[in-house]
């Protein structure tokens, strides 16, 4: 049973399972999470912006920023929006270099906001971890 939540609820929600940066909602709004919502929300009854897809909103952060000439780790979020209440129904996580482009992607479909990966094993699914040999070679000088 899918179950949305309000905004403060949401916002701790993915807050507790460290996505504790700053967010863009709809590729504006910079801040944390609640207050990048809440700002597009305020442009919405005002009617000065509206989300590009009908009942959806998407959600970009950072999972790892080490500098502009490092590689970085990227977060779209496409958050159900309905009567004040959200709910995360599919996630990208994308690592790209210094030049902006595509080293490994991993895409997580039909989510819920509970079953939204923590931030490390996000950041797992798309990092490269050195596999070791399971014998290591001894190098000896033989005669």
């Amino acid at each position: 049973m899918k179950q949305s939540l309000d905004l403060n609820t949401f916002a701790k929600a993915l807050t507790d399972k460290g996505y504790d940066g700053y967010f863009f909602t709809q590729a504006a709004y910079p801040g944390k999470l609640k207050e990048s919502i809440g700002s597009f929300l305020e442009a919405f009854r005002n009617c000065t912006d509206k989300p590009v897809f009908p009942d959806t909103l998407l959600l970009k952060t950072y999972l790892e920023w080490n500098g502009e000439d490092k590689p970085k780790v990227e977060c779209n979020m496409w958050v159900k929006w309905e009567n004040e209440t959200f709910d995360v129904h599919k996630m990208n996580i994308e690592r790209k270099d210094r030049y902006g482009h595509l080293m490994k992607k991993s895409e997580l479909t039909n989510l819920t906001t509970e079953k939204v990966p923590v931030v490390k094993e996000a950041l797992a699914k798309v990092l490269d971890t050195p596999k070791q040999p399971l014998f290591p070679q001894k190098r000896r000088f033989r005669m």
